[in-house]
């Protein structure tokens, strides 16, 4: 009889330590765009508040060593969707080069599984809100909605349909042309317009299904040079274009607590594990704005577009009520391909079987975590009208400490030793053959070349030659 109260104990404690409730987690993603390592006051950042998500890095857990999908937005969120790393994966810029010599959107493939139609074929309810960046504006079938979201809002600028790209932008519901459109002058920031559409969707769900909700953001991205509040740091002397980059952050901050309050408010932040992170690492694409004047990128070396770790060491953070250690930190080696197999363990979901990824959910609960023997990253500049340096081509891989690095596919190979060189200033590679030679081996075999059904070759990883002898 004890041992059957001792057993009957132990199996109650494994599945209380195992998320076990009456229904599914829900899963709530939370994307900030082009968000700086050291643009969180949990990450160091003591010029712009957030306290929003410095609390949540208090009561969860903070990634230090978490590493976006590519150095850029598309190929970045492609990684973020399928759970391929960028060597594998169809995206690899922000758009492709084709055999018409044009320079084009590319679209996810209809065989590559998202995380939304992994999550929905489990029972849960999706629903996507922001810039998706993974489709072609002319095909809808590539649109959210049509890629496993049940529920759809996604910003889509066509000169077609009138507006402006920025200040006045039509957002499509559910794939309808003549849904809504975004002012910039009736709200505080792109961001609060897209909270209360979340808010709509949240509204209209069924309590006892799980959900998976992806709050696709736009701050702190260049290309918003207005926003409607323009009354925070005003009695900071900070040039203009720093109190608007400082402002639409603690802005997107103050949006990401209203969300959490909502989930709180219906009950359900209680079963919900948050994942907030960024697409790759801080622009320097507004004119007047300077990454050092905030040291967005904190000790790293590069912006947005490098592959050094400044352009793709993103901040991470997860929360999930009694399940992750309040205050934990993890220096476990991780990146954008391990969050879809994250999220089909939670949701007890098959991962796709293209998936490269880890699922994080052991080193969430503090539990042994399987390692990655590698990372890598693979990206190609688009030359929207001009010349690309070195083909535009850029690799990265990391081993433990060590970090290759090759921009243009013939380029030498530098290494570094993030141990004693965070900043990767300094070239050991003269030093260290073998290592050279795992980190050449990798950029060589660890990827796979992709053509696209319209009969051009996505991205040429080569120099692109041709292209840059026409701008000549």
């Amino acid at each position: 009889m004890k041992y059957v109260i001792l057993l009957l104990i132990a199996i109650t404690t494994s599945l209380s330590n195992s998320y076990c409730q009456n229904k599914k987690p829900n899963i709530l993603l939370l994307l900030a765009d082009d968000l700086g390592y050291g643009e969180l006051g949990c990450y160091g950042q003591e010029m712009i508040k957030t306290p929003t998500l410095d609390k949540l890095a208090r009561q969860g857990m903070i990634f230090t060593d978490f590493y976006a999908g590519n150095a850029v937005c598309s190929p970045s969120r492609a990684v973020l969707m399928t759970g391929k790393s960028s060597s594998y994966n169809t995206i690899r810029g922000n758009s492709g080069y084709f055999n018409d010599d044009k320079w084009m959107r590319v679209a996810l493939k209809r065989d590559e599984t998202t995380a939304a139609e992994m999550l929905r074929e489990a029972g849960y309810q999706t629903g996507f809100v922001g810039k998706w960046h993974l489709g072609d504006p002319n095909d809808l079938a590539t649109w959210a909605y049509n890629r496993g979201f049940d529920y759809a809002v996604q910003e889509q600028w066509d000169s077609r349909f009138g507006g402006t790209q920025f200040d006045e932008q039509m957002h499509w519901i559910n794939g309808q042309q003549d849904s809504i459109y975004y002012r910039v002058k009736e709200w505080d920031c792109k961001d609060e317009f897209r909270t209360n559409l979340a808010f709509e969707y949240l509204n209209k769900l069924e309590k006892d299904k799980p959900f998976f909700l992806f709050m696709s953001y736009r701050a702190p991205h260049g290309h918003e040079y207005t926003i409607g509040n323009n009354t925070l740091y005003q009695d900071k002397d900070w040039p203009k274009q720093e109190r608007l980059h400082a402002s639409k952050i603690t802005l997107l901050d103050k949006q990401i607590g209203r969300m959490l309050s909502k989930l709180e408010e219906m009950g359900e932040l209680d079963n919900t594990l948050v994942i907030f992170t960024s697409d790759n690492g801080p622009h320097n694409e507004t004119r007047g704005h300077e990454v050092e004047f905030f040291n967005s990128n904190g000790a790293l070396r590069g912006v947005k577009r490098d592959v050094y770790e400044g352009g793709i060491r993103v901040p991470m953070i997860a929360y999930w009520k009694e399940n992750i250690k309040a205050g934990a930190v993890s220096l476990h080696l991780s990146g954008f391909q391990d969050l879809v197999p994250t999220f089909a363990e939670i949701a007890q979901a098959k991962t796709p079987k293209a998936s490269n990824g880890i699922s994080l959910v052991a080193e969430l609960l503090g539990q042994k975590q399987e390692q990655h023997k590698y990372l890598n990253w693979e990206f190609q500049l688009d030359g929207w009208y001009r010349k690309l340096p070195k083909g535009g081509f850029r690799q990265s891989a990391r081993i433990g400490k060590w970090k290759g690095v090759r921009y243009g596919s013939g380029a030498k190979i530098e290494l570094y030793d993030l141990n004693s060189d965070i900043a990767e200033k300094k070239n050991v590679a003269s030093e260290h053959f073998e290592i050279v030679k795992q980190i050449e081996e990798i950029f060589k075999n660890r990827s796979n070349s992709i053509n696209y059904p319209k009969g051009g070759v996505v991205q040429n990883y080569k120099a692109l030659d041709k292209y840059n002898a026409k701008l000549k």
